[in-house]
């Protein structure tokens, strides 16, 4: 028997592709205490999501492939447990928080249906499956949780999805709880709701939190504990205050030291004529407004950030500027041109001079088509840009500006991490 409530002992997890075999988590051992917020942290790809997958058996096998290791809780190695007693497991003693939400929501079944699976699932009766959901939609920041248990998950925005997923994951108050990147897509309000609810749930419950991240403002604040990993390895292990006041290993500085918020506030316009003059732009979704008069100015060699809660309409703006939405209302002019009364020729021309990175590139990357694929295909489309020629060189230089490596290129969306499919 193991005094720790999870004990992750030698775990090396390799994935064989065409390429050879890829080594992504190499002899790493943590522990996790109840009551105990132990924190991950490194960049994306380092290895923290896959070795949390694997106490969750989430790997695919092949082409993963857990090759050494133990995993102990309660005494058992979950290695060498059934599917059916992972099923036993999972969602009720051990729960886990995705990155990726919209990824792990069905599409074709309202979000209550699905919150409330999570318990009836495991045998519980559905009424009080129903106000146990009811009660942690209203937790997590949702407005009108009865409202929201009748829509679908593409009806919200990405916080939002984030915030369901956390629902679904309390369900069942569970004794482990593996909350990957769970504040990505929060903004400061929610994301301190949050992290206020999984700190009152660890003291009524005990429940260990294993927190999967790259934002030192939340190991900062949440941890009691830091695991830091690079290349598949643990370089690092401390509290919280030692890991972020005293590093130690080379790694674990550069992380801290390239953490954002430590230069001045840069205030001012600029003199250099506006590029896009967005004014009174207005769209609705039936009798919902998502987006009511906006206006603003976008100078050249200008940033400008749009700042909102999730759910606020930043990404409809977005969309609908790029004519991904079609708006109600207003007008958008770039260098003086209406884009609302653009025809399609003209805006295919345009696509080149304005581009989006959107929140979510799990769904914005064809599951079906290589990285070099998906890079070279805006060639493809626009053929006056880059010769066919130079497009392997074009991609792999791309893929370094972003901290990926060339070899990459051949390689599917679903080999990589979520904060590498974001570069990508």
């Amino acid at each position: 028997m193991t005094d720790h409530l999870l004990e992750v002992r030698d775990l090396s997890v390799r994935f064989h592709t065409a390429a050879g075999a890829v080594d992504a988590v190499k002899n790493v051992s943590w522990h996790l205490d109840r009551g105990e917020t132990l924190a991950i942290l490194g960049e994306s790809g380092s290895g923290k999501s896959v070795s949390a997958s694997a106490i969750m058996n989430l790997i695919d096998c092949p082409p993963g492939e857990v090759w050494k290791g133990e995993i102990i809780f309660e005494g058992r190695d979950l290695l060498k447990i059934t599917a059916e007693e992972h099923r036993q497991l999972n969602g009720k003693r051990i729960a886990m928080i995705f990155q990726d939400p919209l990824s792990h929501l069905n599409p074709v079944y309202r979000v209550g249906w699905q919150i409330i699976e999570t318990m009836t699932a495991h045998g519980r009766p559905a009424p009080a499956a129903r106000q146990r959901a009811l009660e942690l939609i209203a937790r997590v920041g949702i407005p009108d949780p009865e409202h929201a248990m009748t829509k679908f998950p593409h009806e919200f925005s990405g916080g939002q999805r984030q915030r369901l997923m956390i629902a679904m994951a309390l369900m069942l108050k569970p004794d482990i709880l593996i909350a990957d990147e769970p504040t990505t897509a929060l903004d400061v309000t929610i994301q301190a709701e949050v992290l206020a609810l999984l700190r009152e749930l660890q003291a009524e419950t005990g429940m260990g939190l294993l927190l999967i991240t790259h934002d030192l403002g939340v190991v900062a604040e949440a941890a009691d504990r830091v695991v830091v990993m690079n290349a598949g390895q643990v370089v690092e292990t401390g509290t919280a205050r030692q890991v972020y006041h005293n590093p130690q290993h080379p790694y674990t500085r550069k992380l801290i030291a390239a953490a954002p918020g430590k230069g001045e506030m840069r205030v001012g316009g600029s003199s250099r004529p506006p590029l896009l003059e967005v004014r009174s732009v207005s769209k609705t979704y039936g009798d919902v407004s998502a987006l009511n008069e906006a206006s603003f100015t976008l100078h050249a060699g200008q940033t400008l950030a749009i700042v909102g809660e999730s759910g606020s309409g930043k990404s409809t703006l977005a969309r609908t500027i790029l004519q991904l939405e079609t708006p109600t209302g207003g007008e958008a002019l770039w260098k003086g041109e209406d884009l609302f009364k653009m025809g399609r020729k003209q805006l295919f021309s345009l696509r080149r001079q304005m581009q989006m990175v959107f929140q979510d590139p799990t769904q914005s990357l064809n599951p079906r088509m290589s990285v070099f694929e998906l890079i070279s295909e805006a060639w493809a489309i626009h053929k006056d840009l880059v010769p066919k020629s130079q497009w392997r060189d074009r991609v792999a230089d791309l893929l370094m500006q972003v901290g990926l490596h060339a070899d990459h290129a051949q390689r599917y969306p679903h080999q990589f991490s979520g904060g590498q499919r974001q570069r990508i």
